[in-house]
């Protein structure tokens, strides 16, 4: 019997694991998710400095007319030990420069003139102006990037002013990626009569790239069990194994076998979805394998779908699954009662709302809807029919037209 879409996916994300943690430089760490919570080391800014380029100075100096007198220079990098504004002076300062004794305002250079008397002040100041106080930022002690935190630059930045220059976060999985069939070829080699370009590794490969894992490609193994077995051995050494083809009902299809004569548990061979049905999920000593179909579409969406959610969590993500958007339907739609469908779609946006339509013929083989589609559409089991105006979920695959 076959499983629900939802039960399956539960089942999968129940199954895998985190990944161990290993420590990076900083400039490899984006993408990658935060292992630990990282508290600040010490205030930021470490000091009261200033915002802008122009004069530390008294507030209540700069309502007389009198013109301040100029006294040091304090740029950027250097110390304001030893330099102090009093009554009646000006220190002329850089961004970034410690504020020194004295001062309480900062005066940017275009709200000043300068002549033989001193300094003018030209603009209303207020106490406090422009001077960025000390743990402002961020005081000493606070959580500033918390576990599970997936690393941008602004995150690798904030390490790096704290002078951290490596990182703990979640491996990246090594996935394993094997296409079996006798009638598949590699890319570049001829074709013979009956014969297909084995295709499916190549986008499964790009996609586990995309998302931030190492895909190794173990070729293609033939529709025996000593080719399977061999290379079936040699996948589930990687973090997760994914094989394309071979687990429908015919004769040749002996992947399902195959993997539990070399130690693999099933949980579940058949999912109530379209495209999709003959997926199957097992472990391996803690091993994911996934069995997903040999139709490119069915292959594209049930990684999508399934095996991206999976690989997601191994890699500490606090989301795994793409959050739906609400879609118009611009047509009417049928589909089989009984099974999740997952239908190619185009989705527009005009005025703030999003349409999507069909991106054509929904044939599991015919991948150019894959091409032409950026949204899948995900239509309820127990629904049979799809109104034109309907409001359906949708995962954006790229941005709406």
């Amino acid at each position: 019997m076959a499983e629900s879409f939802t039960t399956a996916r539960a089942l999968i994300l129940e199954n895998v694991a985190l990944l161990p943690i290993e420590s990076v430089t900083l400039s490899e760490g984006v993408g990658r998710v935060q292992a630990n919570d990282i508290c600040a080391p010490c205030d930021m800014p470490r000091w009261d400095n200033s915002a802008m380029d122009g004069f530390a100075v008294r507030a209540a100096d700069c309502s007389s007319p009198t013109p301040l007198q100029i006294e040091g220079y304090i740029p950027a990098g250097a110390t304001s030990e030893g330099i102090c504004v009093r009554p009646g002076q000006a220190v002329r300062i850089m961004t970034g420069a410690p504020v020194p004794a004295g001062c309480d305002t900062i005066v940017p250079v275009e709200e000043t003139e300068e002549n033989p008397e001193g300094l003018r002040i030209t603009t209303q100041v207020n106490k406090g102006d422009h001077i960025r106080v000390r743990g402002e930022d961020v005081s000493e002690g606070k959580l500033v990037i918390p576990d599970g935190s997936v690393l941008r630059p602004i995150e690798i930045n904030m390490l790096a002013a704290f002078e951290f220059n490596t990182v703990a976060v979640f491996c990246r999985p090594k996935v394993a990626i094997l296409s079996t069939g006798d009638e598949l070829v590699e890319p570049g080699e001829p074709l013979g009569p009956g014969q297909i370009v084995n295709s499916n590794a190549y986008s499964l490969a790009a996609a586990v790239r995309e998302i931030g894992g190492i895909p190794v490609m173990l070729g293609i193994a033939r529709d025996n069990r000593e080719s399977l077995i061999q290379k079936l051995n040699e996948g589930i050494k990687a973090d997760l194994l994914i094989t394309s083809a071979g687990v429908s009902m015919g004769d040749r299809d002996l992947v399902c076998d195959v993997l539990q004569e070399v130690g693999v548990k099933q949980l579940f061979w058949k999912i109530d979805m379209k495209p999709g049905r003959p997926t199957a999920f097992g472990l391996k000593a803690g091993t994911p394998v996934f069995s997903l179909p040999g139709n490119p579409v069915s292959t594209m969406i049930t990684f999508e779908e399934l095996v991206r959610p999976a690989l997601l969590k191994m890699m500490g993500h606090q989301r795994v699954i793409k959050p739906y958007v609400k879609a118009t339907l611009k047509e009417g739609i049928n589909k089989k009662a009984g099974r999740v469908q997952f239908l190619r779609v185009q989705v527009r946006e005009n005025a703030g709302k999003l349409t999507a339509e069909s991106s054509g013929d929904q044939n599991t083989g015919i991948l150019s809807t894959m091409l032409r589609a950026n949204g899948i559409a995900l239509l309820p089991a127990e629904r049979n029919r799809f109104e034109a105006g309907e409001e359906v979920d949708v995962h954006l695959i790229s941005d709406p037209i």
